[in-house]
């Protein structure tokens, strides 16, 4: 595979020059790192930028619970009825089924350990990137190979619902150990990478919990066993290890893909008579409550990436504590200078630092892993895009709630207009917030042998 250009709009899809035209990554403050700010009137309802991640993976739970996903860019490959059946635990037909998107006839399988992709474009840029390293060939099923005793570690130790995947260290090295300028791919992994060594402590606890964060040198001996290679040695020590752990916990949005999705957004852009339409809407809405008591909240094939130019953007204050760009990149690339990047203990993270009252969110509609980054208002030149890392409910709560929350989960205390306008508000949980502890507490945490069978269910 050809070497990357380290370019931080490089891996932009539409031609990089409207993203050249429309943005600039700005150093803002060493205590909120770098941010992205437009160049010129970018109005309401404006993709401002389509990228793909450096690399992908979907979520080892998901897959196991047959959410079938194209192994490269995470397109789901059932058509919408099976993904409604599935989903439902039944036959259901759906009307218009021509509104599903879903070509079967174009997807493909690796011939050695036939994992499934959508397309041979994408079976082929698997293989060029990364797939020779990871192809278990007739060893898909043996439970003793290296690599299938650690995706099962990480299952074992990182339970539904799931924020992120081994898998993505592992395609980390291996695009490595592929790449014809491994130098260049070592260099651009390391963006993503800024980290003191108490906050990568902070992040393993947040992936792993207080049960299972003592069994991370148990990940990491297996991972040596599954891909070692001497060029990456650091990659495989104890600190480089955290590092790279750390590194999938911080940068990876989440991607969610659905045929079903997608099949509802093509309905609901038909012309249909009055009659016909309130049909329509009735029976996705009955639809969505059904599979709600059955599947819950596991409706999507789900997983996560590293996106470079998204990573630009997250806060992050400089700490030369321990710099793991350095320590990951190695000493022979001691000139390159740290990235201040936006960072986050919570996977599901998006272009743009953060704001309670955002001008631009992130999205999937592709059906894959193509990020759009959309604008929620009209946004002037010289102005900071920023998106939420709360949802709706969340950011209508208290200014104290919402500080819970991102402290907890992200690490970082907001200071965006709505909260400094807030900054004399008393310190009082929002209602809802105490209403969801109060069910919490009463309901506890589910056993695990509790969630395997939730999602045996499903």
């Amino acid at each position: 595979m050809a070497a990357p250009t380290c370019d931080t709009f490089s891996f932009c899809t539409e031609p990089s020059g409207r993203a050249r035209r429309a943005l600039q990554v700005r150093f803002v403050s060493h205590a909120k790192g770098k941010g992205l700010f437009a160049t010129r009137n970018i109005p309401k309802g404006e993709t401002i930028f389509v990228e793909k991640p450096v690399v992908s993976a979907q979520f080892l739970w998901n897959a196991l619970y047959k959410y079938k996903a194209c192994d490269h860019c995470l397109r789901a490959l059932e058509t919408a009825e099976e993904n409604a059946q599935r989903l439902l635990g039944k036959p259901q037909a759906l009307p218009h089924p021509d509104q599903c998107s879903i070509r079967k006839d174009l997807h493909q399988h690796c011939p050695s350990c036939q994992v499934a992709y959508c397309s041979l474009e994408c079976r082929q840029l698997a293989w060029e990137q990364y797939h020779q390293v990871l192809c278990l060939g007739a060893s898909r099923q043996d439970p003793q190979h290296p690599l299938n005793k650690l995706q099962e570690a990480w299952r074992n130790i990182h339970y539904p619902p799931e924020t992120s995947s081994i898998m993505l260290m592992a395609r980390m090295v291996a695009t490595v150990k592929q790449a014809q300028d491994k130098d260049c791919w070592v260099k651009l992994f390391a963006q993503f990478c800024s980290k003191t060594a108490n906050e990568e402590e902070e992040i393993v606890h947040k992936l792993l919990g207080d049960k299972f964060k003592g069994q991370l040198d148990i990940l990491r001996v297996l991972f040596t066993e599954a891909l070692y290679d001497e060029r990456l040695d650091r990659w495989f020590s104890p600190e480089g290890f955290r590092s790279l752990f750390a590194l999938i916990g911080t940068n990876g949005p989440g991607i969610g893909t659905s045929s079903l999705s997608q099949w509802v957004h093509a309905c609901d852009a038909l012309e249909l008579p009055p009659r016909e339409r309130e049909q329509l809407d009735a029976f996705i809405d009955q639809l969505y409550k059904d599979i709600e008591k059955e599947t819950g909240e596991f409706l999507n094939c789900e997983g996560s990436g590293l996106y470079v130019l998204q990573s630009c953007c997250k806060y992050l204050g400089w700490n030369d504590e321990f710099s793991n760009l350095e320590f990951l990149a190695g000493s022979d690339y001691g000139g390159l200078a740290p990235c201040c990047l936006h960072h986050s203990a919570h996977l599901s993270l998006a272009a743009g630092n953060h704001s309670c009252v955002p001008n631009a969110e992130t999205s999937f509609p592709d059906n894959n892993f193509l990020l759009h980054l959309t604008a929620l208002e009209d946004i002037r030149p010289g102005e900071e895009i920023c998106i939420s890392y709360l949802d709706c409910c969340q950011r209508e709560r208290s200014r104290h709630s919402r500080h819970k929350i991102l402290r907890e989960n992200y690490l970082f205390v907001c200071s965006c207009p709505k909260c400094l306008a807030q900054a004399d508000d008393p310190d009082a949980t929002s209602e809802e917030e105490e209403e969801e502890e109060e069910e919490e507490e009463a309901e506890g945490e589910p056993e695990d042998a509790e969630l395997e069978d939730e999602m045996t269910d499903v």
